[in-house]
This record gives C-alpha cells, structure tokens and sequence, in this order.
C-alpha cells in the first residue's frame, strides 16, 4: 500500500461514516417527533397520533384528538426541534468566532439582555398591550438592544477580535443579570419572580403554529450560510493568520458571523427563553463522533441538538406531571453524563489543536 493511498481510504470511510450517521439522525428526529406527540398530561396511542396527522395531510375531518395532537402538542414538539438546532448551529458558529470551546450562544450577552427584556415586561406590565407576545418582544428588544452594545465596546477597543468579544459578553452579561434581578428585587411579587425564572431556565411551552416559521427560517438560513461558508470557518478557526493566508478577510467574515449570530441567538431566547448547555455541549459532541470539519460538524450538531431538546422536552413534562421542569435544569441534568460519556470514547480535536 503507497504513502498516499492509506489517508484516501481513512478518508473515504470517514464520508461513509458521516451519511448513515445523518440519515440515522434524521429518522431518529422523525420518528421521535410522532412518539413526542404521544406524550402529555393526557397519554395518547401512538397509533392515533399517526392517523390524526395523517388526517390533517388528507384533508380529512379532524378526529378526537385533533387539538391536543395537531394544535398543541405539534408546535411545540416542532419549535424544540428548532431551537435545538438552532442553539447548536449558534454554538459551533460562536465557538469559531471566539475561537473558545467554553463559548456558547449566551456569550456576547444575548441571553442576559433578553432576561432584562423580559423581566421588565413581567414585573413592570411594560408592552402589556401586546398580549401573550409581550414578554418574547421584550426579550427580543433585550438581546437585540445587548448584542449592539457588544458590538459598539467591542469596535470602540479597536475591532471584533475574539479576545474582546469574550471579555465585553462576559461583563456585560454581569451587570445586565444584575439589572434584572433588581428588576425582581424591586417587584416584591413572589409570582413575578417565580416566573422571570422559568423563563430564564427556558420552556417551549408557549409554542403555537404563529410562533414557529420566524425561528425556523432563521435557523435554515443561518445554518445554510455557514454550511456554505465551511471552508472559510475552517480556516477562521485555525487561526487569523491562517485565514488571511488562505484569502479569507478575516474582519469581515467575524462581522458577518457576529451579525447572523446576534440575530438567530435573539430570537432563540425570544421565543423559548435561556436554555442553556445545548449550545455549549453539542457542537463539542459532534466534533467527538466526526471531527472538527466545519461541513460535517454543522449538520450533525444540527440534528443532533434538535434530537436532544425534543427528547428533553418530553422528560420536562413527564417527570414530575402535572408540573412542568424548565428545560435548562434537564440540558443540564441529562446531558452533562451523557457528554462525559462521549468524551471518554474518543479522541477530541477543536481549532487546530488535540
């Protein structure tokens, strides 16, 4: 065998290995969607969740449990999916951009100055005049209004470098968490607090139909830009100088990325809150079960995030019934061991280095 032909063949197998595992993924994510469905305070056979789906395709008349199965328990089920994927897409983009694989999506503020948003619409009745969407556009305007500050500290000091985006995220994400919880303090409503923090820990519990396409076109679009851009994240993550070596302008590709970030990561929290380890622990997952590559990390931590937050979903409303658990105390419970086990398998390479 020539010098050459064993790293092809190590190379082919590794295509090999990357396709069924993403089509396994996929059917995972399919056939876990139809059993979330018949999950619930009310247990539905999985054979009648089939046929009200089916029903619904058909155009047929809705069946007994047409509302719980296509109304409420669908759109929920669906924006887990989402934002699963989401926050994992944000995670492996936020990790390239800082080149730090203790960042995630949270760390230029987004989540604390969404937490700001949100608090003051639930402890002051600021934009109550909209309804059950008042508290994600509180949020909203929080993580937009925290990512811009970000943004100005960040280019003021002199540019987007990975350095300074950590420290500007991580200060400010302090004192806008310590504005919040002032907020609360101020309050002097026990209901209030107990509701800023189930929010803070994340829930998809208010998920509908409406709710659902804005984060899902986000997440596509985002995802589909980086997975196009692959070959210039590798080199980003490799390091400026070799990124400007092989052509990529390295300013504006992190302004781009810092943009698109900013954007998915706030309407994320916006519609389901701070849900956090997802976009910390999944990409790093990813990279243990097929490398470090950019083109094969996006799809699998993709679908591998939206899996997860699907499943955890599930044991948030089934565990303790008729209460629900914030989703971020699950990520964490659930899915630290199941990384530690992952890491104990196999060899770890993240930006360059092993």
């Amino acid at each position: 065998m020539s010098h050459g032909e064993k790293p092809r063949r190590s190379s082919v197998r590794r295509r090999l290995a990357f396709w069924p595992l993403l089509l396994l993924l996929l059917l995972a994510t399919l056939g876990s969607l139809v059993a979330s469905l018949a999950f619930g305070s009310e247990r539905i056979p999985v054979g009648e969740v089939v046929t009200a789906v089916t029903d619904r395709f058909a155009g047929r008349d809705p069946g007994r449990w047409d509302v719980i199965v296509w109304e409420l328990r669908m759109p929920r089920a669906l924006l887990a999916v989402v934002v699963g994927a989401g926050l994992a897409v944000a995670g492996v983009g936020m990790q390239t951009l800082v080149r730090n694989p203790l960042a995630d999506p949270f760390l230029l503020g987004i989540s604390s100055g969404a937490s700001v948003g949100a608090t003051a619409v639930i402890t002051t009745g600021f934009l109550g005049g909209l309804g059950i969407y008042a508290v994600s556009t509180g949020a909203l305007l929080g993580a937009v209004g925290s990512a811009l500050l970000v943004w100005l500290v960040a280019t003021a000091q002199g540019g987007l470098t990975p350095l300074r985006l950590v420290l500007s995220g991580v200060v400010l994400s302090s004192g806008l968490s310590a504005i919040a919880s002032f907020l609360v303090f101020l309050s002097g409503d026990p209901r209030a607090a107990n509701s800023v923090m189930f929010w803070m820990l994340g829930s998809v519990g208010g998920a509908t139909w409406e709710k659902l396409w804005v984060p899902a076109v986000l997440v596509a679009l985002l995802g589909a830009g980086m997975l196009a851009l692959h070959r210039w994240m590798d080199a980003l993550a490799a390091g400026p100088d070799t990124a400007s070596a092989l052509g990529v302008n390295v300013a504006a590709m992190r302004t781009t990325l810092f943009v698109g970030l900013a954007v998915l990561v706030g309407v994320l929290v916006a519609v389901s809150g701070g849900i956090g380890f997802v976009g910390l622990i999944v990409p790093h997952a990813a990279r243990l079960v097929v490398g470090a590559r950019h083109r094969v990390v996006l799809p699998v931590a993709a679908l591998g995030g939206g899996l997860f937050l699907l499943w955890v979903d599930v044991v948030a409303r089934l565990a303790v019934r008729p209460q629900e658990i914030p989703l971020g105390v699950v990520t964490g419970v659930v899915g630290a061991p199941l990384f530690l086990l992952l890491m104990g398998r196999g060899r770890y390479r993240f930006g360059g280095q092993q």
